[in-house]
């Protein structure tokens, strides 16, 4: 597993420079432009705070959640097909096992850079209070991005085409970046909405790293959130394990 996470870090190293300014590049634009640009226009409070405040840490858990798929989706798929690493490292004495095992490590550490950047932007803006807070709200994001990014490797193993990557992404992955409680409060929804919203791996993220930033967080719905959260890895892995040796013919 170390040595697939080892070839992974080998061809980051020849863009990491251009990632990291994304990375924030990024939050500050998102928290200039929609948290104190349009969040200037928005009457009143969102759920007992400024919209600024309501924004920040759902747009922590958003932007984690999304480059996760990115990395896991995209990053897998094109792992096992067009570039054909996965083919190469398993004619090596890796396992399949191995091969996701390193690969998801890689995600997990960029899911981590990403957020770490992100954290940054919002202690800048004076969104985060301590540094137990940002210690928190980092490992809440990971965990965020992690979760899914197990079970999204284990089906973009299996795909052949990245059109279908797009359609999942545009029609599965936005609609929970829009509706799981980043840019507004999920109460606001339909009654239907809200109980598929709540069922969702990003509004249980967004809610964790909201709860944590603002000081609201309780013993029960942390732990349901990082249970529900830490299951949906587990599972992944555990699907991703099959899926993985399965197609490589291990």
């Amino acid at each position: 597993m170390i040595r697939a996470l080892a070839y992974w870090l080998f061809r980051y190293r020849r863009t990491w420079q251009g990632t990291v300014v994304v990375s924030v590049a990024n939050p500050l634009l998102f928290l200039l432009a929609i948290g104190a640009g349009l969040g200037s226009l928005v009457r009143g409070d969102v759920e007992g705070v400024s919209y600024l405040q309501f924004f920040a840490p759902g747009m922590l858990a958003a932007a984690a959640f999304q480059n996760a798929f990115i990395d896991a989706g995209f990053g897998v798929a094109s792992a096992r097909g067009r570039e054909r690493v996965y083919q190469t490292a398993v004619a090596t004495p890796l396992s399949p096992g191995e091969v996701m095992g390193g690969h998801l490590l890689f995600v997990a550490l960029r899911v981590f850079v990403g957020a770490l950047a992100f954290v940054v932007v919002m202690a800048l803006f004076g969104l985060v209070s301590s540094a137990g807070t940002a210690l928190a709200l980092l490992l809440a994001a990971t965990l965020t991005g992690v979760a899914p990014a197990a079970a999204v490797a284990a089906w973009a193993v299996t795909v052949t085409d990245f059109p279908r990557l797009n359609t999942v992404f545009r029609f599965v992955v936005m609609p929970m970046y829009l509706f799981s409680g980043t840019f507004f409060s999920v109460g606001q929804l339909p009654a239907a909405l809200q109980t598929i919203m709540y069922a969702l791996p990003l509004w249980h993220g967004a809610d964790l790293c909201r709860s944590l930033a603002l000081g609201t967080a309780t013993p029960g719905m942390t732990l349901l959130h990082v249970a529900y959260l830490g299951v949906l890895g587990a599972v992944g892995v555990l699907i991703g394990r099959v899926t993985f040796r399965k197609v490589l013919h291990v």
